[in-house]
């Protein structure tokens, strides 16, 4: 049974770009392509046909990362067939959580630092569009830090459904 996580950020084109491009080399290090399926999204059309911002790419590229990606928007219907559905921010958590049609559905959603330990009680991923690229660079170093335990997370999860 494949399993499907899909990240959440505002316009789909900084942080959850770059939750889904590094989370994705994470689940193929492991040997799980074609079990985990890993996407996209933003909670508003605003960028929706658009690359990832510049700046991303280029943070990613530098870090080694693969830069491909189209920005769209979160339709409440996905809910149905995602298996965890990651907030980058509170926010999004709580817009996420407004348009899940079940309360099984609110469940999936999550906040990505959440799976970070040493994130302590700030577990938002500020958004790097205003700044610089030292903005873009600390987002990524949160989400790689959170990437860790949330495929851990996801491990267990498909453990558990197998048994």
């Amino acid at each position: 049974m494949t399993y499907r996580v899909c990240f959440v950020c505002t316009g789909n084109i900084c942080r959850s770009p770059m939750a889904e491009i590094v989370f994705r080399a994470r689940v193929a290090d492991a040997g799980l392509d074609g079990e985990v399926v890993v996407d996209s999204a933003g909670t508003g059309g605003w960028h929706e046909g658009e690359a990832a911002d510049p700046r991303t790419a280029v943070v990613l590229a530098e870090n080694g990362y693969a830069t491909g990606h189209t920005a769209r928007q979160f339709r409440p219907s996905w809910f149905s067939r995602l298996d965890l559905v990651i907030a980058l921010d509170s926010g999004h958590l709580a817009a996420l959580r407004r348009l899940a049609p079940t309360e099984q559905d609110a469940r999936k959603v999550r906040l990505l630092r959440s799976y970070d330990p040493a994130a302590g009680d700030d577990l938002d991923v500020p958004d790097p569009y205003y700044g610089g690229a030292d903005g873009f660079e600390e987002c990524l170093e949160m989400v790689e830090a959170a990437s860790d335990g949330l495929l851990a997370a996801v491990r267990e999860d498909m453990e558990g459904r197998a048994a």
